[in-house]
């Protein structure tokens, strides 16, 4: 396996070469250079803001470029669970949002003819036992009935139509969602928000934030700017400078491989209609196909990469791919790549301001739309009088207890997970 991000091969990133200088003044500074901040640096700059997104790395270069590709409906917890905890009305505001999300990425696409492949594949989730298709049939059940939002249950003896795999035991279709090559549409997003007037400024880390007679001092290492207002958009990368919002978000890694290109009759036996398919599991897995290649993600361990991890995750993720698919024993896999996810304690996202400084973080593996529909949506009311009506910012968003920037508890979780996959 090579360590290298299949997607990034597949397009031409945004390069660090012939860095654009740091303006010197603003109306907002983007922290961050993925879905998010681009997201709102393309519509501030249609909305004539001048704003400019320092990235600490490339742009692009973070989970943006190294996800699975797949635009979801729903958010990370069901909404039964949502329902319980926030009430029916603001639960249907948030998953509308969702939907509003899916429909924003392919209103982008097809407005700034991003070449990224995006379609409503749909997603299918899987049920690992018996007793997750019970699960999954309930939740069916509960969205028909109080989101008026329609999906099918595929029970174990229909799934070869959808998946060339014998160990599930049924699954959730949701013909909604959609899936798209991640780099090649993180790409075409910056080049829409550099088209639209905002400055990209790569290997702009960011050193500190100071407040200053109404404005803020953005410090990186080469050079400073100034700004009106500041959008922290860094999710699994947050770090110190925002210390606040860094003891509420850690990151977990998530980890793919992808196989050498397989045969046309092959990949069509894998998955016959190309789905977004992820399972029950809290260790959960992902795939999908793209260009005949199937793309295997999953968390292994919650661990961010390392030398090390990378190499015992990829073997592992190979051997549960083919437990799923024993027929790609034989099969290649040629990259292997992670990155960093961003979770609240939660499992929710959560916009906001504090002190003059607004977020959108926390997208728990939804980020494709969801960091785009956030990042819109927040630049959209940052000049406009902020995000209080916004719903993904009318609930709390808590630290996570002794946390300060090292997740030590994320063995204790792991071990607690694995616990709850073999007992559930």
């Amino acid at each position: 396996m090579k360590n290298k991000i299949y997607w990034q091969t597949t397009v031409e990133m945004p390069s660090a070469e012939n860095l654009a200088p740091i303006p010197p003044k603003a109306d907002v500074i983007i922290i961050g250079g993925g879905y998010t901040g681009l997201s709102a640096a393309r519509t501030l700059a249609k909305d004539n803001a001048n704003v400019v997104v320092l990235e600490a790395e490339t742009i692009g270069w973070g989970a943006s470029s190294r996800n699975g590709g797949m635009t979801l409906t729903g958010l990370k917890e069901s909404m039964q669970t949502v329902v319980k905890r926030h009430g029916l009305e603001l639960a249907k505001e948030l998953f509308q949002a969702s939907l509003d999300a899916v429909n924003l990425v392919e209103q982008i696409v097809a407005e700034e003819n991003i070449d990224c492949g995006f379609a409503r594949y749909g997603h299918l989730f899987t049920a690992n036992k018996p007793k997750h298709y019970v699960s999954l049939q309930k939740e069916a059940e509960f969205l028909a009935k109080k989101f008026n939002h329609p999906t099918t249950m595929i029970p174990a003896k229909d799934l070869r139509g959808e998946i060339g795999s014998d160990i599930y035991h049924g699954a959730l279709l949701d013909e909604i969602s959609g899936g798209l090559n991640p780099a090649r549409y993180v790409a075409g997003l910056a080049g829409a928000a550099a088209r639209a007037g905002a400055k990209l400024c790569a290997r702009a880390r960011v050193n500190q934030i100071e407040r200053r007679e109404g404005r803020f001092v953005i410090r990186t290492e080469r050079g400073n700017a100034e700004a009106q207002s500041v959008l922290i958009a860094t999710s699994g990368y947050t770090g110190g400078i925002t210390n606040s919002l860094r003891r509420r978000i850690f990151p977990v890694g998530s980890y793919v491989i992808a196989t050498e290109k397989l045969s046309v009759e092959l990949a069509r036996e894998l998955s016959p209609r190309n789905r977004m398919i992820f399972d029950y599991k809290n260790f959960l897995n992902y795939f999908r196909l793209w260009d005949n290649r199937l793309i295997f993600g999953g968390r292994p361990t919650f661990f961010p990469e390392s030398e090390k991890t990378l190499a015992q995750n990829g073997e592992t993720l190979r051997r549960e791919m083919v437990e799923v698919y024993p027929q790609l024993k034989d099969a290649k896999v040629e990259y292997v790549w992670s990155g960093a996810i961003d979770f609240a304690l939660d499992q929710m996202p959560h916009v906001g301001e504090e002190d003059g400084i607004f977020f959108a973080l926390g997208y728990a593996g939804h980020g494709v739309a969801l960091a785009t529909y956030l990042g819109a949506s927040v630049g959209a009311a940052m000049l406009k009088g902020g995000v209080k009506e916004n719903p993904f910012a009318r609930y709390d968003f808590a630290p996570v207890p002794l946390y300060n920037g090292t997740p030590w508890f994320l063995p204790l979780a792991g071990a607690w997970y694995r616990i709850l996959d073999w007992a559930g």
